[in-house]
């Protein structure tokens, strides 16, 4: 049965041909095909298909045409010259005729020869493109044109790595909105697509013979593919039965496709239809190169092809193995990277390594295509082939000496296992992993000259589809007390949970259930769960919403967690995630990481203002925080009332649940300032954004109306009726209630004397919480809140630095936007009980604030606050606001976020004086055998 070359062949093979061709061609232009052949042989291609000699182009530079000697479309383009030639100029005569080739063709490698030298270029490499040898040193640089064999370095990640998979899911689209539009079943084409995947990525990798299967498609079907569906039928058929159980009678070309097994031909389906237009589409998917595409990216855009909205925007949204490595480094690959330098000198550390590689188990329990089992599995694979090179330098070992088989490798897949709600992306996950699976075997072959059979495959039982979280993840994992439980379950927040998705959590989450928790929560206590049971340990990492570290939802979760003795041992802050779902908006997202090693320093990593940048390390002290923060791990509950002795209650603003009609924009003021009878109910109206940037916006204040100015004013009567209108065909019961007092705001917040005015949400770059200080004929909108402020405290404490790190730390947030909340943010900020100096000294410090303001009088809150343009007075008076808080709280001299969050933590406890709020930074660790990583 013919399979892919191992290297050690392929060099016994370049031996051969130095000795054919050692002496000078004859005729070179007739020897130039003959040579080509020759040296396409060595890599295993022997079949005319498997190139396109003399295949006539046009020069882009001339417009003259010419002739390609050898092009494999896709993969290399070979140009032949006379000995002495000068190949620079025979390259760029290649370059030229790459132009005129249609997409998929245009090759990534170009090979030019003078019968004596060899030149290559890779039009895909960064750094060092080129490479040149003689024909006599072919043997020894064998692997330099391995690429030929299926073989070749990937760079994983790379912008061309990229390009690819987005082209190899597009052409994947084209063949599925064929089959969707000739009324093919929606599983059976799911079956269809994925065989045909593999067929299309074996047939460039080295799996069968290259270009096998696009021989079948041209020499073995009818052109107006009328029996393409048949045929390709009985291929797959005759792939998934093992050659004794095949027929004798069967066309010689179907017989020299290998057993393929795993699964994927496994299923009957019922036979497709084709016609030429959609033979044609196949035909010019097997002309890509499918060796060029990463498992993980192109898993992601595969997902995406039966979403007819998505297909259009297939490439411009993929989880991006940069992200992945976020969760996978930190968690296990680092400390395994981290061993592997420091045995580097030492074999029996390094087998040590390899062993203890081999006893750890991974679990992706909402895995989606697969992407963390991919990239997890093939960075394994990576260090193990580092580790098995080095320990052959310092033993002397041979790979032969090392191991035959399978068995053998001390990472399998039979250790990756996956959870899918749904069956298409769990089809994919599987069979990514084979891709990724033989792309690792490929590397071993290239380093180590040996590596198990590609084929026949195992097939991949460890991917279930069902719903995670109605899913015993015991059944689906054995007992490891190595495991690492990681990947990015769905984010669904309150309002777009179904029913189900809610019986879900309150079954996981049983009595600790709270109705704020999201829905990705439910992965993190199932996590903790299992490996805390009998036999099980490890640790769990889910990419999250960063909802999950703000406001009142922390203590409901966390609280179960830690008092099960799990701690953070790594995080990532807030950064801009992008979803894998095409059309999917970027996301902000966070990353937590669990484990039970207290004696592992945390890692904590911020992205500062760029949220889709690099990270920089944090340091940490006391540990990493619910809040993502360094201190003691004190969990902050809602509170109905102000906790600090002293601070007021703060209130809602005014609601008025009007469609609009009792708000008067600015286009229509004029009017209603010239209505003599409207205009005496006008006041000025403040929204969030009214309030910040100082735009005018009015409202009707018709609290003392009196009923005859309706008559006396159709502009106000018209508005009022609209209100009752609204109000009236509401579904909600009580606001069609209120539409007996159509003049009135639903909700009112009296006021008499002037007071602050708190907005929801600020932008998360303001170094300072922007409040202001209005007079009571002002109407504040339920955009804002509000609070009597007498002497002036209310204004002070809020405009500190201590509370914008309480806000930032505890809050909700939209996006990345900052929001207050009377409950977490105000209500529990513990301000200690203040002497009449300390109080006085915070007074004067919010005095100074206002007064700095007051130097620019037309400057809006926004421009104030500009954090790129603070005046030097206003950010001198909230030093001195800061100095006076800071000493309150114990604090002096240059106070950092982290240390006023240290110290608001601790007299929130003292405050409080729950003692289960506080626990323990460092918690106990159940005993088990020494983890690997």
């Amino acid at each position: 049965m013919p399979k892919s070359l191992s290297m050690n062949e392929i060099r016994a093979r370049a031996a051969q041909f130095i000795r054919d061709w050692q002496d000078e061609p004859g005729d070179e232009r007739q020897q130039a095909q003959s040579f080509v052949r020759d040296l396409l042989g060595v890599y295993g291609i022997t079949q005319t298909r498997a190139a396109f000699y003399e295949k006539r182009v046009k020069r882009s530079s001339t417009g003259a045409r010419g002739y390609i000697d050898a092009l494999i479309p896709g993969l290399a383009l070979i140009e032949m010259k006379s000995a002495g030639k000068d190949l620079i100029a025979a390259e760029q005569q290649a370059l030229d005729y790459i132009d005129d080739l249609p997409d998929p063709e245009v090759p990534r490698w170009v090979l030019t020869s003078d019968f004596r030298r060899f030149r290559l270029l890779d039009l895909h490499a960064d750094t060092d493109p080129v490479q040149e040898f003689s024909i006599e040193q072919l043997r020894d640089e064998a692997d330099v044109l391995a690429f030929l064999a299926g073989y070749g370095e990937r760079t994983f990640g790379s912008k061309a790595q990229e390009s690819a998979s987005i082209k190899a899911a597009k052409l994947m689209a084209s063949l599925y909105e064929a089959l969707e539009g000739s009324g093919y079943d929606d599983h059976e084409a799911s079956v269809f697509l994925v065989r045909t995947l593999f067929a299309l990525y074996a047939d460039d990798s080295g799996v069968w013979d290259r270009d096998l299967f696009l021989e079948f498609l041209e020499t073995r079907t009818a052109e107006d593919g009328s029996d393409l569906g048949p045929q390709l039928s009985l291929l797959y058929q005759v792939m998934g039965r093992e050659p004794s159980r095949r027929q004798s009678s069967l066309d010689e070309l179907i017989t020299r496709f290998p057993y393929v097994n795993g699964g994927i031909f496994e299923e009957t389906v019922s036979i497709p239809a084709f016609d030429a237009a959609m033979r044609g589409r196949l035909i010019a998917a097997a002309m890509f190169n499918w060796s060029a595409i990463s498992p993980a990216i192109f898993g992601s855009l595969f997902q995406a092809v039966k979403d007819k909205a998505a297909r259009r925007e297939l490439g411009e949204h993929y989880t991006t193995e940069t992200n992945i490595m976020k969760v996978i480094g930190p968690m296990f690959l680092d400390d395994l990277r981290q061993r592997f330098t420091d045995g580097y000198h030492d074999t029996n550390k390094l087998k040590k390594l390899r062993a203890d590689m081999g006893q750890m188990r991974f679990l992706d329990p909402a895995c989606g295509c697969g992407n963390f089992l991919v990239v997890g599995y093939r960075q394994m694979r990576a260090l193990d082939l580092e580790v098995l090179l080095r320990i052959q330098e310092l033993s002397g070992e041979t790979a032969r000496t090392m191991f035959f088989t399978e068995e053998h490798l001390a990472v399998r897949l039979s250790s990756f296992h996956g959870i899918e709600v749904e069956e298409w992306p769990a089809q994919i996950a599987a069979t990514a992993l084979h891709l990724v699976e033989h792309q690792a075997n490929q590397a071993m072959e290239l380093a180590l000259g040996s590596a198990p059979d590609p084929l026949p495959l195992d097939k991949i039982k460890s991917i279930v589809v069902g719903n995670a979280l109605r899913t015993d993840w015991a059944t689906v994992v054995e007992p490891s007390e190595h495991l690492q439980v990681m990947g990015n379950p769905p984010f669904i927040g309150i309002s777009l949970r179904s029913t189900q998705q809610v019986e879900d959590l309150q079954l996981v989450w049983g009595k600790s259930y709270h109705g704020s928790l999201d829905y990705v929560t439910g992965w993190y206590i199932k996590a903790a769960q299992l490996l805390d049971l009998p036999g099980y340990g490890g640790k769990f990492a889910f990419v999250s919403t960063n909802s999950i570290t703000q406001g009142e939802a922390v203590s409901s979760m966390f609280r179960p967690i830690f008092a099960a003795g799990w701690r953070i041992g790594f995080a990532h802050r807030t950064f801009s995630w992008t979803s894998e779902a095409p059309g999917a908006a970027a996301v902000h997202c966070t990353i937590l990481g669990f484990d039970k090693t207290p004696r592992v320093t945390p890692k904590l990593y911020d992205y500062g203002t760029n949220l889709k940048g690099e990270p920089s390390r944090v340091a940490v002290k006391d540990g990493i925080t619910a809040y993502l923060t360094d201190g003691a791990n004190v969990l902050v509950s809602p509170a109905t009332k102000p906790i600090s002795p002293g601070l007021p209650e703060v209130r809602y603003g005014n609601k008025p649940t009007d469609g609009g009609n009792l708000i008067v924009e600015p286009e229509d003021y004029p009017t209603f300032a010239a209505d003599p009878v409207a205009s005496k109910y006008l006041r000025p109206f403040l929204g969030a954004r009214e309030l910040i940037h100082g735009e005018d916006r009015w409202c009707l204040w018709l609290v003392d109306l009196d009923p005859a100015d309706l008559a006396r004013s159709p502009l106000l009567k018209s508005r009022v009726e609209g209100v009752r209108a609204m109000r009236a065909a509401s579904k909600a019961a009580s606001t069609r209630e209120s539409a007996s007092t159509p003049h009135l705001f639903r909700q009112i917040a009296p006021v008499t004397t002037s007071y602050i005015c708190i907005p929801r949400h600020v932008s998360e770059t303001r170094l300072f919480f922007p409040v202001k200080l209005v007079d009571p004929s002002t109407i504040a909108s339920d955009a804002n809140f509000i609070a009597d402020d007498p002497d002036g405290l209310v204004f002070a404490v809020i405009s500190c630095s201590a509370f914008i790190a309480w806000q930032k730390m505890l809050g909700g947030r939209i996006k990345s936007d900052l929001r207050f909340n009377k409950l977490q943010t105000w209500n529990t900020f513990p301000l200690p009980a203040l002497t009449d100096a300390q109080r006085e000294a915070i007074i004067a410090g919010g005095r100074a604030v206002i007064d700095a303001r007051e130097l620019h009088p037309s400057r809006s809150l926004a421009d104030h606050y500009n954090p790129l343009a603070m005046a030097p007075e206003l950010i001198r008076a909230h030093r001195e606001l800061d100095a006076a808080v800071d000493k309150s709280l114990g604090l002096k001299g240059h106070v950092s976020a982290e240390s006023r969050l240290r110290a608001l933590l601790s007299s929130y406890a003292k405050l409080t004086t729950v003692d289960e709020l506080a626990i323990a930074a460092a918690p106990t660790r159940k005993k088990r055998a020494k983890a690997p990583a």
